[in-house]
């Protein structure tokens, strides 16, 4: 087994650890961190169901967003649902047999790409000629989006420019999942896209990607607008009213 094929096994090995532990430390926090106050953006659903399909409108539509600003809203939806496209073709590296429903949308996936990374340069030029936002923004965003569009233009380098065998690297990463290594190949291109994959894995844990989860944690939109019939009291205001009772 040569030197590239450990490195590469043990470099997965150590960002799925902290991907998935980061994960789970964050969404433990989220979970456990106290939001006493109803604060939810107006207009607000009043029952758990109103929330449900509001924060499913928030997920999938982006509602907010387009409510606010349409061009970014495109930019933006359009990275994200191209993004989950080229996410879902590639399961096909993880499992044998393919799914039916993998293969199928195999021809989407592959350009999605380029969608993806056109989505991802809207929202970078967002952050360069936008006055208010360029202010806001700091070296991490600029380079979070970096990291997206290398790991995005690399990957349509190894489709369309330097093609790689694909076979073994569906075999390297079976392998990992086995506790089973297996020969990775040594093009250039694809060594870039695997190592800027792992490098994402290792920062999404402490980075602003952890949107992703957090959205589903935010008081403003997970909140049932009921204030007036669940009112809050902190501990010292019940026990001053109880004494003026």
């Amino acid at each position: 087994m040569s030197l590239l094929t450990v490195v590469f096994a043990l470099l997965f090995y150590v960002a799925t650890l902290i991907l998935i532990g980061g994960l789970a430390y964050r969404i433990r926090l989220y979970a456990k961190t106290p939001a006493p106050l109803k604060i939810p953006t107006m207009p607000a659903p009043t029952t758990k169901s109103g929330v449900v399909v509001r924060m499913a409108s928030e997920v999938v539509l982006f509602n907010s967003l387009f409510k606010s600003n349409k061009w970014i809203w495109i930019f933006g939806w359009m990275f994200h649902f191209a993004l989950l496209l080229v996410v879902l073709r590639h399961l096909r590296y993880f499992i044998e047999p393919v799914w039916t429903w993998v293969v199928l949308i195999q021809p989407f996936g592959i350009y999605a790409g380029f969608f993806m990374v056109l989505g991802l340069l809207g929202l970078w030029a967002r952050r360069l000629f936008v006055e208010r936002i360029r202010y806001i923004s700091g070296p991490s965003d600029h380079l979070i989006l970096a990291l997206l569009v290398a790991i995005g233009v690399s990957g349509l380098m190894i489709k369309f420019v330097f093609p790689t065998d694909i076979v073994a690297v569906k075999a390297f990463f079976l392998g990992l999942m086995r506790f089973d290594l297996q020969p990775l190949p040594t093009d250039p291109m694809l060594l870039v896209h695997l190592l800027l994959v792992a490098v994402l894995m290792i920062i999404f844990p402490i980075s602003k990607l952890l949107h992703a989860p957090g959205i589903f944690f935010s008081p403003t939109r997970n909140q049932v607008d009921d204030s007036r019939e669940r009112r809050h009291l902190a501990p010292w205001a019940a026990k001053l009213e109880q004494g003026n009772d």
